[in-house]
């Protein structure tokens, strides 16, 4: 199937899913991390132009290392390379690294240490910094530029019709996520249950988003609470997953009905915002009617869904907030350990298998405002989360990934092996540090974890 091959019947959408299916020797591993960027004398957010701006960065990035640019209306967005990986632009401005497909944790690490060192090399002489957190501790939303890509004009113009915190989303979260393979419908579904019950799970472990505007916001994981409130239609922990029905076309049904931002023609984004892909396929679209969608626009529409788990030729993890580097490895780690071990994903799914609907929802919105302390059937979060450190530990060392010292992948895992023995987030010891030490003055945040 060609990127603009012309698509009619949903069961092509079905078989384009389907065609993700690979054996185990060649799942791969693709993690992506997002982080803010700041200026370290005001510590205030980027703006685009300037050169102290996320162009110079991107541009510095482009002429000193091996990236080629793309633009949109002439002005530099992301960074490609030959691989597959790409560094983007969130709407405020979010720097993101869209890792290549790896084989093992090692060289996952060995990738994001690379990127953190080049942006390093490029933002210190212009006294720019970055942080990684799930939401930005400081800045207002008018404080933060929006950039200039066409698609995120469409989007921040429906957000307010759908929800109260879209425009807090696009300008002020950022997350790590991992993307990880299957090897049949059935392996998917599998993978697809045990992690959407877990994410809050590590929605827990790794909350990292206490502060809004420069106070507490009385959540570990605001940014998990963000997307309670953005838009409904696209996000959530879909209850029909765990529904006899689901495999590949029940996936493609759901996304049928989710509302479209734009479409993608000669060279503009056409915005389509609210319509439906179901009418697109039936030549009926309100203003290109007789137009047809390609592979392309499909493959575009999947990105505008934002669930826990989302399903596109492969499973993104996407429930934790983003961090310091050791979790932007600890959480593929604990992923893989999990859904890449065939006795861990069946004990992932004997803990889960049994929760209701209302128990995963409510644990959901739990872990947002208590993090590892949330309950479910009265057992700690915490308590699950040491369980299931331990089989991703378990999980790694039956993988026999090491690397030229001779250790396998389990050591990854260390940041969050440190954060169950404490018995606290990360949020919860920047509370603490907040009401504590830094007297109740963020600017030391920027100071003691920026990159």
């Amino acid at each position: 199937m060609t990127a603009d091959q012309t698509l009619t019947d949903p069961r092509d959408l079905a078989a384009w899913l389907e065609s993700g299916c690979k054996p185990k020797s060649e799942w791969r591993i693709g993690t992506e991390h997002e982080k803010f960027g700041f200026l370290t004398d005001t510590l205030q957010p980027l703006p685009y132009h300037g050169s102290r701006g996320i162009r110079a960065v991107l541009e510095g990035l482009a002429a000193q290392f091996d990236w080629q640019v793309s633009e949109e209306n002439g002005l530099p967005i992301a960074l490609t390379q030959d691989d597959g990986s790409s560094i983007t632009l969130e709407p405020g401005g979010q720097l993101e690294l869209s890792g290549g497909l790896l084989d093992n944790l090692h060289q996952t690490c060995n990738e994001v240490n690379t990127h953190l060192a080049q942006v390093r090399e490029i933002c210190e002489p212009l006294d720019i910094g970055f942080l990684g957190l799930g939401f930005h501790p400081t800045a207002k939303r008018e404080d933060i530029e929006w950039m200039p890509k066409a698609r995120y004009v469409i989007m921040r113009n429906y957000m307010p019709k759908v929800g109260t915190l879209g425009h807090d989303m696009m300008k002020r979260t950022c997350t790590v996520q991992v993307n990880l393979d299957f090897s049949s419908e059935a392996d998917m579904v599998a993978k697809f249950r045990a992690s959407l019950a877990l994410q809050p799970i590590a929605t827990a472990l790794f909350a990292n988003s206490p502060f809004v505007e420069g106070k507490p916001s009385g959540f570990e994981s605001y940014r998990s609470q963000v997307w309670t409130d953005t838009d409904s239609d696209r996000t959530g922990m879909l209850p029909w997953v765990f529904d006899q029905s689901m495999g590949f076309e029940r996936y493609v049904d759901w996304m049928l009905d989710v509302p479209m931002y734009f479409v993608y023609r000669d060279g503009r984004y056409i915005d389509v915002a609210g319509q439906s892909f179901r009418d697109f396929m039936a030549g009926k679209l309100p203003g290109l009617e007789g137009v047809y969608p390609t592979l392309r626009d499909w493959e575009d529409h999947m990105t505008t869904a934002f669930p826990e788990v989302r399903l596109k030729r492969f499973l993104e993890m996407r429930g934790a907030d983003g961090g310091p580097w050791r979790r932007l490895c600890a959480l593929p780690a604990f992923w893989v350990g999990l859904l890449y071990d065939a006795e861990n994903l069946q004990a992932c799914l004997d803990l889960s298998n049994d929760w209701t609907l209302d128990e995963r929802q409510a644990l959901r919105e739990d872990v947002a405002k208590h993090g590892l302390s949330a309950k479910i059937r009265g057992r700690s979060v915490l308590d699950i989360s040491r369980e299931l450190v331990d089989l991703a530990r378990n999980g790694l060392a039956r993988r026999q990934r090491f690397n030229g010292a001779g250790d396998h992948e389990a050591g990854f895992l260390n940041s969050l092996q440190e954060i169950v023995d404490r018995g606290s987030s990360p949020a919860a010891v920047k509370l603490a540090a907040y009401d504590g030490r830094w007297n109740g003055d963020l600017s030391a945040l920027f100071k003691e974890f920026a990159y």
